[in-house]
């Protein structure tokens, strides 16, 4: 059995913080008190500083002199803008993977059957959890480091459901393409870098 997964304070700190952004708790423009988050989570204000750095480089917060943190006014295009710098390397991650996925693409497969079950509930939420998953499967079977930190350093399970909290696109289904991908791997389609890049780019916002 996997031992689980523990997370520093810092992280469990910015997770709560994200989730309060993403939720509705802070909504654009508005003050995020590292005291009264300090305070309410019971720990220094350090790591609280720490965290809210960390998403002041993904751009969600911004700070200023004398006017404390505050989440961004962010528009279609800042949602838009990560797309086709994921779609780019996502193509690389399918080219250096598809030998590797092409022979055992078993990985991919649970999130396909997830998505199904996220798709038939209507389940937002577990659309964009398994379809970032997905992603970061084929991302992690290319075996580059730096491809897989730069990928993860895009905070695009953040960007993507921010792009659906905030603009409020029509539902969609997302399993019938996410399994038409693995079948490309599977049959070592010589494009298959090229539509990954064409899947990652028609999931930006249509605005």
């Amino acid at each position: 059995m996997a031992a689980p997964v523990v997370h520093s304070l810092r992280e469990q700190i910015r997770e709560h913080i994200l989730e309060g952004i993403v939720g509705g708790r802070w909504q654009p423009g508005e003050r995020i008190v590292e005291r009264r988050i300090a305070a309410e989570l019971a720990v220094s204000q350090t790591p609280v500083r720490e965290a809210l750095r960390e998403l002041e480089s993904l751009r969600l917060i911004e700070s200023a002199p004398n006017k404390g943190v505050r989440v961004r006014e962010l528009s279609a295009t800042d949602l838009k803008e990560s797309y086709p710098v994921r779609a780019g390397l996502e193509q690389v991650a399918a080219e250096l993977a598809a030998e590797a996925l092409a022979e055992d693409a078993s990985a991919l497969e649970p999130e396909v059957a997830a998505l199904y079950g996220a798709d038939r509930a209507g389940d937002g939420e577990a659309q964009v959890r398994h379809t970032v998953a997905f992603h970061r499967e084929i991302v992690k079977a290319a075996g580059n480091s730096v491809l897989l930190h730069t990928w993860e350093s895009l905070g695009i399970e953040v960007w993507t459901t921010l792009s659906i909290r905030w603009l409020s696109p029509e539902p969609r289904a997302h399993a019938d393409d996410h399994a038409a991908i693995v079948a490309a791997f599977r049959r070592r389609d010589p494009h298959i870098g090229e539509l990954l890049k064409t899947h990652v780019l028609s999931c930006a916002p249509q605005v």
